[in-house]
């Protein structure tokens, strides 16, 4: 999470870290952070650049546009092919579709359907599921994990 006002935009020498166990910066979620930084701290803040998870980039968007802040998020994190081929990196950008991959991949975040996105990226899982497994079980693997879409 990168927040800047004007005068940061040019040197940024505000790094705020946030860690779920607390093991380095803060314990909690970067949405906490930010939070605190506007709520309680009273900084302004005149962009937002998110980038990881989908789910984090999804409430840090809810939160930025509670508190009034433009935000940028990468949606790299979607992206396989880099041509738009694939279409695994289809998303919906302010009701038009969009590929992260050659439309992006940054995106105004308040404009992102996150909760399609994250719906898409679904139907990815068991066929990686059966791949992985195949991978590090070979053909010992019969289903019944939950994950593959194997037989018990």
């Amino acid at each position: 999470l990168l927040i800047l006002t004007k005068e940061m935009a040019a040197v940024s020498d505000y790094l705020y870290v946030a860690t779920d166990d607390g093991s380095y910066g803060f314990k909690g979620l970067v949405t906490q952070v930010l939070e605190d930084l506007v709520k309680n701290q009273h900084k302004q803040y005149d962009h937002c650049v998110v980038i990881g998870p989908m789910i984090m980039m999804k409430f840090a968007c809810l939160m930025t546009k509670s508190l009034d802040i433009p935000t940028t998020v990468s949606l790299n994190p979607i992206m396989v092919d880099g041509t738009g081929m694939c279409g695994a990196c289809r998303v919906t950008v302010d009701g038009k579709v969009k590929f992260a991959c050659v439309d992006g991949p940054e995106f105004d975040g308040h404009l992102v359907d996150f909760d399609q996105a994250m719906q898409r990226q679904q139907m990815y899982k068991t066929e990686e599921g059966r791949a992985m497994l195949k991978v590090t079980e070979g053909d010992t693997h019969h289903g019944g994990c939950g994950q593959c879409g194997g037989e018990a």
